[in-house]
């Protein structure tokens, strides 16, 4: 047997196994088909001699399984099992099942160091050039374009037709009508919007260009073309001042000047630096008492793991209109590869979580049930929700301890380090 692991047999037998037989008769009777009767009203003994009792032992054994798991679990109460047990069907006959339970125990973490390891914080500053460059792209968030009479620049959008030719004839796909072309925005071929540049509205122009050599045509890689362009229209970006307006447009509390936006922008900047130094501040001292720790994980943990990753990662391609069907499609690759690239991120999060339980205890860090209503209620409020409504879907109060002994072990590991 392998270490870490723990094996269990629960047996079901007499009248529960019985009541389930009969379950799954009745079941297996609605869709079986027996001469002279309709589904699900033959007789039983009709039944039997055609398909026999054994037809209906696995379909019972699923019917007692739940039962039987929730036995497992009570006799092990205190255990710490880590993983999906595996389970097995030892033996099944008329007389009741055996059911093999394969549970993984928690491993044994030797932490040989946690505290005072010289780990440092990075120190957070907002430079002036930083508070700058967020407040332009502020300012370019809220620009707006309007018709312009003048030449094209730089910037502007410009609304086109335009038709190419290779060689005096028309190609395919080297046309269109009505298309807005920002300049600058390098989406055309190499040297295409600079020669619109100076143009202006009711204009046509003959230009020259070049297709680069890694184009996706065959026809016109590195083939020299002529575009007769015709100017519809101009817009011009028009960014917004530091004015009242825009104060207002942004509808930050207190900012009614540049001085208050600056201020507000460093301090936002600050806020946003100082919580990114504190997360890498973690993952540097966790990173640090993992190589001071020995522990023997146990496969099971690592995969079940690896299914959360890999089921969080199915979510977030969902979030881009992708599935991971078409993501592997994409990549050439396979859940198994896939799986593979996600192991070594599973078993760090294993890590983490297994020292910080351990520190946990070392440090004998307990939640006291006042504390976690209070917290449960909190968090509750926070996402406006009925605190039955938010344990139920958090996983209880026993997940609320659990959470907030997590986080008190990785604020004794900030404060010792």
């Amino acid at each position: 047997m392998k270490k870490n692991t723990k094996e269990l047999t629960i047996k079901v037998e007499g009248q529960e196994w019985k009541d389930a037989l009969d379950t799954a008769f009745k079941k297996a009777n609605k869709k079986v088909k027996i001469d002279g009767f309709r589904p699900g009203k033959a007789p039983k003994e009709l039944f039997m001699k055609k398909y026999g009792e054994g037809s209906l032992y696995f379909d019972a054994a699923d019917i007692v399984l739940q039962d039987a798991y929730e036995a497992m679990i009570a006799e092990n109460k205190d255990e710490e099992i880590v993983a999906q047990p595996e389970i097995q069907v030892k033996n099944i006959g008329a007389d009741g099942v055996e059911f093999l339970f394969t549970l993984t125990l928690k491993p044994e973490v030797k932490i040989k160091k946690y505290k005072g390891l010289g780990v440092k914080k990075d120190s957070v500053k907002v430079t002036k050039e930083e508070i700058d460059k967020t407040i332009t792209e502020m300012r370019n968030r809220y620009a707006e374009t309007a018709e312009k009479e003048g030449a094209i620049k730089e910037g502007d959008t410009a609304t086109i037709d335009f038709e190419g030719f290779k060689d005096g004839v028309a190609f395919e796909g080297g046309k269109g009508t009505d298309y807005a072309l920002e300049i600058g925005s390098n989406t055309f071929i190499p040297g295409f919007e600079e020669q619109l540049i100076g143009l202006k509205t009711g204009e046509t122009k003959e230009i020259e260009v070049t297709f680069p050599e890694e184009y996706h045509s065959e026809d016109l890689k590195g083939a020299k073309a002529t575009f007769k362009v015709t100017i519809k229209g101009v817009k011009e970006t028009i960014i917004p001042e530091l004015n009242a307006d825009f104060f207002a447009d942004l509808g930050m509390e207190g900012v009614d000047s540049k001085e208050t936006l600056e201020k507000e922008v460093k301090k936002m900047m600050k806020d946003r630096k100082e919580m990114e130094a504190d997360n890498k501040f973690i993952d540097d001292v966790l990173d640090a008492v993992i190589k001071e720790t020995e522990v023997d994980i146990p496969e099971a943990m690592i995969h079940d793991e690896t299914d959360r990753i890999l089921k969080q990662y199915e979510e977030n391609l969902k979030m881009q209109g992708l599935t991971l069907a078409q993501f592997y499609q994409f990549t050439n690759s396979d859940e198994e590869a896939l799986r593979e690239q996600m192991k070594e991120e599973a078993v760090k999060r294993i890590m983490a979580r297994l020292i910080l339980e351990e520190i946990a205890k070392l440090e004998s860090i307990e939640i006291s049930e006042d504390d976690a209503s209070k917290e449960a209620e909190a968090l509750a409020k926070k996402y406006q929700m009925e605190k039955d409504e938010f344990l139920k879907l958090f996983g209880g109060m026993d997940m609320v301890k659990y959470d907030q002994k997590m986080r008190k072990a990785i604020e004794f590991l900030k404060d010792n380090n």
